[in-house]
């Protein structure tokens, strides 16, 4: 996969001047090939507005990558894709619906959580009676009638304080794996206030933010992690990558032409930006802004030593060619033997907020194969 990013580049930068036919082609060709890595067949247009990005979103992608999107934890999540959606009803009831329309078919689902933003109690007159009260959350089943006798099935319920405020999260993964099989099944959530008998509490002592009057970071959302069933051939090991640039020896002087220094190098790892504002996709990626892929550069010559990673069968493969024991062996050849994952952070075609984790995007060390 790095490999076809390496091929590519050199077609992205865009052009000073009109370019001829074939290039401009070849950069069409190249985009395309290069949106297939990303698991994409067209680029999603960017909000048609300015878009704050859901905190939870934002925060995720922090935990899981570094600044430059190369993933610090393979471990945080399940899956390798997580996607946000806000509520389509803009009610003041406390009903809720959710697009899933831009979720593949492929894409196993893992978790599904209603995140329901909690404010502070409304005051009120004389002592209070209550401490906690109860929140249900029911998948709807009769539009018409949610609370006609199977009208609606409850999915969770949980005792809730009314002494502060912040985020409460319900998980409804059975709703959203039904709803996934069968796309009109979907009528929505209902969410009650009842006392701790289950009784309906009116007027309900909690309130939650909803999606009309209250502020973007506050409004409730569906959070969905899946998994798609991309992987690549290998993955990060554990605990953060030093991604640090190598440190190259001086280059010796000379007229000796470019090339045929770097065949002098030995093998090692070479910095390779992805800029993704270049490419032309800053409008609808969040974070990063780009990222180091790195390419790995410099001959394997024989003897192969320890610095440079050899396998057995490359260090076969020099002794054979420096001995010229048979015809047409080359040398090992100097390739990626470590790769990472990067993390993107992104709009989809709805206006929705997607987490993407995507394999062996960052060669993290170079060898002689």
């Amino acid at each position: 996969m790095l490999g076809t990013i390496l091929l590519l580049l050199a077609a992205l930068t865009k052009p000073v001047c009109p370019s001829p036919p074939g290039v401009t082609s070849r950069r069409a060709e190249a985009l395309k090939r290069l949106l297939e890595v990303f698991g994409m067949e067209d680029p999603p247009p960017p909000p048609a507005h300015f878009k704050q990005p859901p905190q939870y979103m934002v925060d995720l992608f922090n935990t899981v990558a570094n600044a430059d999107g190369v993933t610090k934890n393979p471990d945080i999540l399940e899956g390798n894709t997580v996607r946000s959606f806000l509520d389509k009803t803009h009610s003041e009831k406390m009903q809720f619906l959710f697009i899933l329309s831009s979720v593949a078919k492929n894409e196993k689902i893992l978790t599904a959580e209603l995140h329901l933003f909690r404010l502070w109690p409304r005051a009120t007159d004389g002592p209070k009676r209550h401490h906690f009260c109860q929140v249900s959350v029911y998948q709807v089943l009769a539009q018409s009638e949610p609370d006609a006798p199977g009208g609606k099935k409850l999915l969770a319920a949980r005792l809730v304080s009314l002494q502060d405020s912040g985020w409460e999260v319900f998980a409804i993964t059975q709703a959203v794996r039904d709803w996934m099989e069968d796309e009109s099944s979907n009528q929505g959530l209902l969410v009650a206030i009842q006392d701790l008998s289950g009784s309906p509490l009116d007027p309900p002592p909690l309130q939650f933010a909803s999606s009309r009057d209250h502020h973007e970071s506050k409004k409730p959302m569906l959070v969905l992690f899946t998994d798609d069933g991309r992987r690549g051939a290998s993955l990060p090991a554990a605990g953060f990558p030093d991604l640090q640039p190598p440190i190259l020896p001086p280059k010796p002087s000379g007229p000796r032409s470019t090339r045929s220094l770097d065949r002098l190098q030995p093998c090692q790892r070479h910095p390779l930006s992805v800029d993704f504002e270049e490419i032309g996709w800053s409008g609808w990626i969040i974070s990063p802004r780009g990222y180091n892929a790195y390419h790995c550069k410099g001959s394997c010559p024989f003897p192969l030593g320890e610095n440079m990673r050899p396998t057995n069968h490359a260090t076969v493969q020099s002794i054979i060619n420096a001995l010229k024991l048979s015809e047409g062996v080359s040398s090992p050849c100097c390739v990626p033997d470590k790769l990472y994952s990067i993390n993107l952070l992104y709009f989809d075609d709805d206006e929705n907020v997607v987490l993407k984790q995507y394999d062996d995007m960052v060669a993290g060390s170079c060898g002689c194969h």
